[in-house]
């Protein structure tokens, strides 16, 4: 701005040569780049339209006019105008330019797509979605906006739960009916495999590969108790159903962990934890559907892509839904159980599925976002869309 010391900038003082010696050795004054300053002002000045301005403190600190700035201002007050001229006009305007003529309380966004943009294929992990978040699947799915990777993103949990997976998935294709007398060894083995492209890393060869070698042998030791009564493994198992109950049929996709077939007939759902896992309570009540749906899944035949004896995987009950938490820490490994003997928490929890997807036949219900204050110590992927910390702060947290 137009303040001493900013433009025109302060003389340079040179400690070597004062003002005689640099005029008998021909060199310039000073002063000669604030008459080229000057004269740069005068230029710009000149325009059809300029607008001057400074700044009445800078840090904290009084500032002194530009003396072009002064100047300007004796020559006004010479014309017989005010120095400063009605200032408050252009405070005002400049208050006022971007204010709106009415201020609206933000609020939580219900967006009410037509039924033919509402998605008809839906996975497990979409419908725990739809409960918790359904502003979420508006925006993916309907919206059709991608969920962008951070530039800064640790991928250190996620890619540590797939090499996991995969070598959990390789062992139990590998030996689908009975264990390998040596089975710690081959799970090992299948495991340098599957580590193989990441051991060159310092964090992954430190940390991740004794993880690994403690959960195998947790692994190992469990599924010696486990496979008296199986009679056969499967692992990555896809299905789907159609769920012919609503008005607008509603395909249902899942891809299980593992799938056991007992010897008894029933069927037990497995899922892979790398994380925290869902309490029992929440499982119960809906709130965290994957295993019942899947279970719901297995009922209905979904899963036919698997064989026994030569033909698809046919309809059966659901002995338990079964939480595999695979830490590699001090406990290796935690078993977390859901009794399902009858089926029951299945069929309930896919009549509750239904009674929902029902509620999004009807135009008139919206896409919340966040609809669930108990969820909310978790971040949403879409809450930037949402304005979710607008209207929550706003108040408007009520379901």
């Amino acid at each position: 701005g137009l303040n001493e010391g900013t433009w025109p900038a302060e003389a340079n003082i040179d400690p070597w040569l004062n003002r005689p010696m640099r005029a008998a050795m021909g060199l310039e004054p000073p002063e000669r780049r604030i008459g080229l300053a000057a004269h740069d002002f005068v230029e710009g000045a000149s325009a059809p339209e300029a607008i001057l301005t400074r700044a009445l403190k800078v840090e904290g600190a009084p500032t002194v006019a530009s003396r072009w700035w002064l100047r300007l201002e004796s020559i006004r007050n010479g014309l017989g105008h005010e120095a400063n001229g009605d200032a408050s006009r252009w405070w005002k305007w400049a208050q006022e330019i971007d204010r709106p003529e009415k201020i609206l309380d933000p609020v939580r966004p219900r967006p009410m797509p037509p039924l033919d943009a509402r998605p008809r294929r839906l996975s497990v992990t979409e419908i725990e979605t739809l409960i918790r978040d359904p502003y979420s699947i508006y925006a993916r799915r309907i919206l059709k906006l991608p969920v962008l990777d951070p530039l800064d993103a640790d991928i250190a949990a996620a890619e540590r739960g797939n090499i996991i997976h995969e070598a959990l998935e390789r062992f139990v294709d590998a030996y689908p009916d009975s264990l390998p007398d040596d089975a710690f060894g081959k799970l090992i083995a299948i495991g340098e495999e599957v580590f193989a492209a990441a051991l060159d890393r310092p964090g992954v060869a430190a940390f991740w590969w004794p993880r690994f070698k403690r959960i195998a042998r947790w692994i190992v030791e469990h599924e010696r108790e486990e496979r008296e009564g199986l009679r056969r493994a499967w692992a990555e198992a896809r299905g789907e159903i159609s769920i012919g109950e609503l008005a607008y049929p509603v395909t249902l996709v899942g891809k299980a962990d593992r799938i056991d077939l007992r010897v008894d007939g029933a069927l037990d759902i497995i899922d892979y934890k790398t994380g925290a896992l869902p309490s029992v309570k929440q499982v119960e009540i809906g709130l965290a559907p994957q295993l019942p749906l899947e279970a719901a899944m297995a009922a209905r035949g979904g899963f036919r892509e698997k064989s026994v004896d030569g033909a698809p995987l046919p309809s059966a009950r659901t002995g338990r839904m079964i939480y595999l938490r695979l830490t590699g820490g001090e406990t290796a490994g935690e078993v977390r159980t859901v009794p399902d003997e009858g089926g029951d928490l299945a069929e309930a929890t896919y009549g509750w599925l239904v009674d929902l997807l029902r509620q999004y036949e009807d135009v008139k219900t919206p896409y919340l976002s966040r609809p669930r204050p108990m969820f909310w110590g978790r971040y949403g992927d879409y809450d930037h869309l949402a304005r979710v910390k607008e209207w929550s702060s706003a108040g408007d947290d009520a379901e």
